[in-house]
């Protein structure tokens, strides 16, 4: 049974289960005892645009309706949630055992236009961010400054950080997933998205963030990346918490685009980079 579609609180997009239970063979101390273990699902999803192949993602088959919507406002390819006039998720033979999917998109002229500008290649590993992006330049694209926003006190932080745990339930199952969360300022966290990669996990929220607007910011469980702060500055979005470290390149972007960017977040302290 999917165990997403049974446990994970905000999912109502599943296209397939979050983990499957596998046999195993546990070798401690000289001995092997043969178990069950959960582990995360991940399979291919072919995000399409208006029927024409754009990436595969290997990703975790849960929230795919919004896994596309985010993805294309966290790449650029529309401006606005309105640009996306239809989505269809249909199963697929991925070849290795197990379904995957296709996820085509029907969007604005003016967004199937800046496909020709950005097309990538049609195989990204897990929670890749620029693999397959066909020219150096696409990296740099054009992402608007941000207006400034409020700050989430630590009081805020400490608060999503412990709901977060809680929340991670496909994490908590395989212990291999990652999750990102959209917290108010008092630090609930209002929707959370969890992905065998973590860049698919932003994604999924941002396409939630995009059809529930609301203030507050994000907070994901990983380290913070160029591409992470790319996606969440090309939504609009203002503050990014990381619980792990920046990268320089993350830093630079970051500071260029007005976002703040917190990292090593965890409750009692937190680094803020600009």
């Amino acid at each position: 049974m999917p165990f997403l579609a049974e446990r994970q609180p905000f999912g109502d997009q599943d296209a397939g289960p979050g983990s499957l239970s596998v046999s195993r063979l546990l070798c401690e101390q000289g001995k092997e005892i043969e178990s069950l273990d959960a582990v995360i699902v991940e399979v291919p999803i072919a995000l399409s645009f208006n029927g024409i192949s754009y990436a595969v993602m290997m990703a975790t088959p849960s929230d795919l309706y919004d896994f596309i919507r985010g993805f294309a406002i966290g790449e650029g390819i529309v401006t606005s949630p309105r640009a996306i006039y239809d989505i269809d998720v249909t199963p697929a033979d991925s070849g290795i055992g197990m379904p995957g999917f296709d996820v085509n998109a029907t969007v604005s002229s003016e967004a199937a236009h800046k496909l020709k500008d950005r097309k990538r290649s049609m195989a990204g590993p897990s929670g890749c961010g620029l693999c397959g992006i066909e020219s150096i330049q696409t990296v740099s694209r054009d992402i608007s400054g941000l207006e400034s926003v409020a700050l989430p006190s630590q009081d805020a932080l400490d608060v999503a950080i412990g709901q977060m745990r809680t929340k991670q339930l496909l994490s908590q199952a395989t212990a291999g997933a990652h999750a990102a969360a959209w917290c108010g300022y008092d630090g609930d966290i209002v929707a959370l998205r969890e992905d065998v990669g973590r860049h698919n996990a932003l994604d999924k929220l941002i396409g939630w963030h995009s059809r529930h607007p609301t203030d507050g910011f994000v907070l994901v469980s990983s380290r913070a990346s160029f591409e992470m702060v790319a996606k969440a500055a090309s939504a609009g979005i203002g503050v990014l918490a990381a619980v792990s470290a920046p990268t320089s390149a993350a830093i630079t972007l970051a500071k260029q685009v007005n976002l703040t960017l917190i990292a090593f977040a965890s409750r009692g302290r937190h680094a803020r980079y600009c």
